[in-house]
């Protein structure tokens, strides 16, 4: 029915008009001198293609090194949603992430990495399932020192 559709595609696309770095204004400074990587693995996301208007389905994994302030993991997985609730490219959406969690916190360093399952080439096209395509986005220390980058590549071996 109409009504069914239309809060179908107010869920789907209600990532427009909400700004994530307002979102990631309330942190917690008292960590303890806390300056450790600090790791969410497997944010369950669901977008949908600029281009074809398919499903994009997949996990997005999301570390950063604090710089005296922390803020609370449900932040950090409203933040995926607040981006992949639109219309996307996956490249984008791992470089919206980053770029949102490095202004909102100051952290020393961000690392995104994204996977994720494109319907517009598995159910459509070339009709290749299970194909994952993966992305991923660095700032900061993550960018600069590869020793960091390793130790999250590492983090993320380990989850499985």
């Amino acid at each position: 029915t109409p009504n069914r559709v239309l809060r179908a595609y107010q869920e789907w696309f209600s990532g427009y008009g909400k700004d994530a770095e307002a979102l990631l204004q309330k942190t917690f400074e008292d960590v303890g001198g806390y300056s450790e990587m600090v790791t969410l693995q497997n944010i369950r996301f669901e977008s949908y293609c600029e281009h074809h208007l398919a499903p994009i389905i997949g996990k997005i994994h999301v570390s950063y090194i604090p710089n005296g302030k922390v803020v609370g993991i449900s932040k950090i997985a409203r933040v995926v949603n607040i981006f992949s609730k639109r219309l996307q490219v996956q490249e984008k959406l791992t470089v919206q992430i980053a770029k949102a969690l490095q202004y909102g916190l100051e952290p020393k360093g961000v690392a995104v990495f994204v996977e994720g399952e494109h319907h517009c080439m598995c159910t459509r096209g070339v009709n290749k399932a299970n194909s994952i395509m993966t992305s991923r986005s660095f700032t900061g220390c993550f960018l600069n020192d590869k020793d960091m980058r390793a130790e999250f590549y590492e983090i993320l071996r380990k989850k499985n």
